[in-house]
């Protein structure tokens, strides 16, 4: 039986192993152990992340997607754990950062790459609401398009431009970042039940939820989140996620 075009395995968090026409792409690794970095601050929940352990996952890739660099997405570990020589495709504003870590195959990805026959395209994001969304930066998606698509989303809400990105490149499955992550005010900073259900309307993609009681912030729950949508996955930490 030959391997299948496109296979997605949840790691922790926003963590995920993405195969496409058999290259693997290690997306926003977290690699920390648990409890070795500091809550995020202003927040509900007050404990020490990762709240869980790494999963037993073979981590072989042969590149690395960092959506952003927020600590939860890639973190000093990640720096450590990874070959320097690995390629890195990033959002142009943080191409430096990677390259001053050490980093020597640094790709920013303006609007569009390409790796292995795999075409990978950043698409926009929104990290929250109003000013708070100006607050958090950048951030970015990816879709990776190779004989199957696969859209990532990274961190943001609903919005119109991912509403546009799921037309543009009706893409066969769609990773979401729900845990619906807060800070003490203000609106959710991530996908939430009516982010994700207005995704699930707009394609007829499958759709996995991960981004999931990972991080002290992220307050929804796998039960809430299945218990509130219908016809979308929400894999368990170390799940191949069964498209």
């Amino acid at each position: 039986m030959s391997a299948p075009d496109l296979s997605v395995t949840l790691v922790r968090n926003a963590t995920v192993l993405a195969t496409v026409n058999g290259s693997t792409f290690l997306v926003d690794p977290l690699v920390a152990s648990r409890g070795a970095l500091p809550p995020i601050d202003d927040t509900p929940n007050d404990r020490a992340n990762p709240l869980v352990p790494m999963p037993d996952v073979d981590l072989s890739h042969d590149a690395v997607i960092v959506t952003h660099r927020h600590p939860d997405h890639f973190d000093d570990a990640a720096t450590e754990a990874l070959d320097p020589d690995v390629p890195v495709f990033c959002q142009p504003s943080e191409a430096d950062a990677f390259v001053d870590e050490g980093f020597t195959d640094v790709r920013p990805v303006e609007d569009a790459a390409s790796f292995a026959g795999v075409d990978l395209h950043r698409t926009p994001g929104r990290h929250g609401h109003g000013e708070l969304a100006e607050k958090m930066g950048p951030v970015s998606g990816f879709v990776l398009d190779g004989d199957e698509t696969l859209y990532v989303a990274g961190d943001t809400v609903w919005y119109e431009p991912v509403a546009e990105t799921l037309d543009r490149f009706e893409p066969d499955a769609v990773v979401l970042n729900g845990g619906e992550a807060r800070f003490n005010q203000g609106p959710p900073i991530t996908m939430g039940v009516d982010d994700v259900a207005a995704v699930r309307e707009a394609t007829d993609a499958a759709v996995a939820v991960v981004h999931m009681e990972a991080i002290n912030h992220c307050l929804l729950s796998r039960e809430e989140l299945r218990s509130e949508t219908e016809d979308v996955l929400v894999p368990e930490d170390g799940e191949v996620i069964g498209f």
